[in-house]
């Protein structure tokens, strides 16, 4: 199997789980809000959406984990968000962005591909350490598909069939917990379609 469990749904759905559980956790209510929500999922897909362009459009890196999956840069990143957003009296937004960008990068370290020799510290160390380059060169557009077409390949086969039962649930509990807080985003998304 390739590193399907760092699709972008993947940090998506972590990220969205830590901070749900983490904003219960401090104020007792769940999170609330179309802001909310765009900003905990903006910062889970931040650290791809800059690194993936870098090396896999630009080439300017030879590994799609470079400046944005460092936390030599987004811990001064995350708290810098923090810091501008208390002083806005926005911190919840702040905060939902943080959690999901650290999320992206904890997702990242707990499931280091072993098989492929690749371990936490190689992909959250840029530049003391950085990745050899990848074996193909390819385009965005051409690498993204690529992703795209082995992941679905792969599921749907039938050996993979217990493997995607059992690869779903999480994002399912994700959506539970979603559903629980009280689907923050959609009843705002109504009252704007309303006016």
């Amino acid at each position: 199997m390739g590193d399907i469990s760092m699709m972008p749904w993947g940090h998506a759905a972590f990220g969205y789980v830590l901070f749900s559980l983490g904003h219960r956790f401090v104020t007792r209510k769940p999170p609330a809000g179309l802001g909310i929500v765009l900003a905990v999922l903006f910062g889970t897909q931040l650290p791809d959406l800059v690194d993936k362009t870098l090396s896999w459009g630009l080439h300017l890196f030879p590994q799609g984990y470079s400046i944005a999956h460092s936390i030599l840069v987004a811990i001064p990143i995350g708290l810098l968000v923090l810091g501008v957003a208390t002083a806005k009296s926005r911190f919840k937004l702040g905060a939902a962005f943080t959690v999901g960008y650290w999320s992206h990068l904890l997702g990242d370290a707990i499931l280091a591909v072993p098989k492929s020799g690749v371990t936490p510290n190689d992909r959250l160390f840029w530049p003391i350490v950085t990745l050899p380059p990848y074996e193909y060169e390819t385009s965005l557009l051409g690498r993204v598909n690529r992703i795209f077409s082995e992941f679905s390949n792969e599921m749907l086969t039938p050996e993979h069939f217990i493997f995607l039962a059992i690869y779903s649930i999480p994002y399912l509990l994700a959506f539970l917990l979603w559903i629980v807080d009280g689907a923050p985003g959609i009843p705002y998304a109504r009252q704007t379609d309303n006016k």
